[in-house]
């Protein structure tokens, strides 16, 4: 048996198919193309149609004319003068005329419509083929008629002899094939002009259509569609503020998040950026005055990291990250490790006692062992019935007596001014909290190492507002500085493991601004000392008593 054989599949084709195209150059350029051509088949046509009769005005004005001047006095007197003659003096005037003027003919009659003049001799004597007596009656008459020679143009007019009297009419044709001629001329130029119009058109199209095409980088309607659904999506869908800014500063574009971490709203877009933020370091960062990565930025409460990147067009887009709350649990590892290093050293410290009671107990002197137990205890004691005996507020005064703590391990006498007194009507414990410990801790950090390490706090209450002085023993801060510590980001300090530096001293200026007060910074005596003025701090009614047997 033969092999079977199998004929080979032919290689599938694709049918390429015709139809409006996808890309936004080719649909741009296509719909230039077509009002670039409508417009000029319009503008064409719109000239066409009034030029026909144009010329056809033209040329019976023009007859006329010729008509009204061929009918002259002595032309009458030789048409009373004798019968119509092929040879008459009639005859031969209008001739002459004709000639002379390009018509196509000069009819001259008499009141009874009798030709005594025509192109065609033969036609001499006849009444003429159309109504004469408009002419006769004493009126121009111009009109296109068709007569004994076709088609023309016409003029019309009266002949009077030397007293005013008609005597008959003048006629004068010109052909209408001439007309149709220079009608028919005149388009060739037009579309001449015309094409080069449209060629300009099409040139500037192709020329915008081009531009249009390297801007939208050559891409479908509805690829743009679904760009910007997806851009809508992603810029209000993302957890990171997104902040758009044109060539001249102003904002283009504020996502929801942005709008959250810089408390704005819609009505921002469009607007100057300083006008919306006003001054400051966070305005600073967005314009691009400040350069740099993951700049650190303080807007309100809110503790902001920002990134620029400059666009193509001379605008730029921020980003923003909300680093409040790790800037919060930073710190707190911060207090949590100086706190475990205090413990430790309590816990060397306590060592250290216990061998020493250990000792006068082995030793049998037990009164001094009493005495440097009592000694001991009261210290402690002392330190914390001095500080809730002028701070009320609890939240407060053990945030003094740990910091106290942690001083005297770090070799820093933290005291409370004798004339310190805080009562408990704080509306905001926790923001005195943070602004008392900001203060401190850099007062710690300024003291140490110095002899005679101190550090002195005051509270003072005047109505409702509650001043807070924080002085040191350290080097203090120059002059020319005691402005620019309280930028978001300046420090002298080397950056902790977990973030930044230089927010702690901005934060206080923040917190106090918001209420309407002030931080400010002096020299003190052998250092600096900060004063914060926090306005409507404290409430008119004292703080009620907790219930007895209440746990906190």
């Amino acid at each position: 048996m033969d092999p079977v054989r199998t004929r080979s599949p032919r290689p599938l084709t694709r049918r390429r198919r015709f139809g409006w195209p996808r890309r936004v150059f080719s649909q741009v350029l296509l719909m230039q193309l077509a009002v670039a051509t409508g417009v000029t088949v319009l503008a064409t046509g719109l000239f066409l149609a009034p030029l026909s009769a144009q010329l056809d005005d033209q040329a019976m004005r023009r007859a006329l004319a010729i008509a009204g001047t061929t009918a002259s006095p002595r032309l009458a007197a030789d048409l009373i003068g004798g019968p119509p003659s092929a040879r008459g003096r009639v005859q031969t005037e209008a001739e002459r005329v004709r000639t002379s003027t390009g018509a196509e003919y000069v009819v001259v009659m008499d009141v009874r419509g009798v030709r005594w003049s025509h192109p065609d001799p033969v036609q001499i004597g006849r009444i003429v083929s159309t109504d004469p007596s408009a002419a006769l009656s004493g009126r121009e008459v111009m009109e296109i008629d068709s007569g004994t020679l076709g088609r023309s143009a016409r003029g019309k007019v009266p002949l009077r002899d030397a007293d005013g009297r008609t005597v008959g009419a003048v006629s004068v044709g010109i052909e209408y094939d001439s007309v149709r001629d220079r009608l028919l001329g005149a388009i060739p130029g037009l579309l001449a002009h015309a094409g080069g119009a449209l060629a300009a058109g099409a040139l500037a199209a192709y020329l915008i259509s081009r531009r249009l095409q390297r801007q939208t980088h050559d891409l479908a309607f509805s690829d743009i569609s679904a760009l910007l659904a997806e851009r809508e999506a992603m810029l209000h869908g993302i957890r990171e503020g997104v902040v758009a800014l044109d060539r001249n500063g102003s904002v283009r574009l504020v996502n929801d998040e942005a709008q959250r971490l810089l408390g704005l709203g819609p009505e921002a877009a469009g607007r100057p950026l300083d006008e919306v933020l006003g001054r400051g370091r966070t305005a600073d960062v967005l314009a691009g005055r400040v350069t740099g990565e993951d700049l650190v930025a303080v807007r309100g409460h809110r503790v902001l990291i920002a990134n620029r990147m400059p666009t193509d067009d001379g605008g730029a887009v921020a980003t923003l990250r909300d680093r409040t709350e790790l800037e919060h649990l930073g710190r707190e590892l911060d207090a949590t490790r100086g706190l475990i290093d205090a413990l430790r050293a309590q816990d060397h410290e306590h060592a250290n006692r216990m061998h020493t009671l250990l000792g006068l107990l082995e030793l049998e002197m037990h009164e001094e062992a009493v005495e440097f137990v009592t000694e001991v205890v009261g210290v402690h004691r002392v330190t914390a019935e001095q500080v809730t005996e002028k701070v009320h507020d609890p939240l407060l005064a053990a945030l003094l007596v740990g910091k106290a703590t942690v001083a005297a391990e770090r070799g820093v006498s933290l005291r409370l001014a004798p004339d310190s007194l805080l009562p408990d009507r704080l509306v905001d414990p926790r923001e005195l909290v943070t602004v008392v410990g900001n203060l401190v801790d850099n007062a710690l950090d300024a003291a140490g190492g110095t002899p005679d390490a101190r550090v002195g706090v005051s509270f003072r209450s005047e109505g409702r507002a509650v001043v807070l002085r924080v002085s040191d023993s350290g080097p203090g801060v120059p002059e020319e500085r005691r402005e620019l510590i309280f930028t978001e980001g300046w420090t002298t300090k080397a950056p902790p493991s977990h973030g930044r530096r230089g927010l702690g001293l901005a934060l206080v200026r923040r917190l106090a601004e918001r209420r309407g007060g002030t931080a400010t910074v002096a020299g003190g005596p052998g250092g600096a000392e900060f004063t914060v003025v926090l306005p409507d701090a404290l409430s008119d009614v004292p703080a009620s008593p907790e219930p007895a047997g209440e746990v906190r």
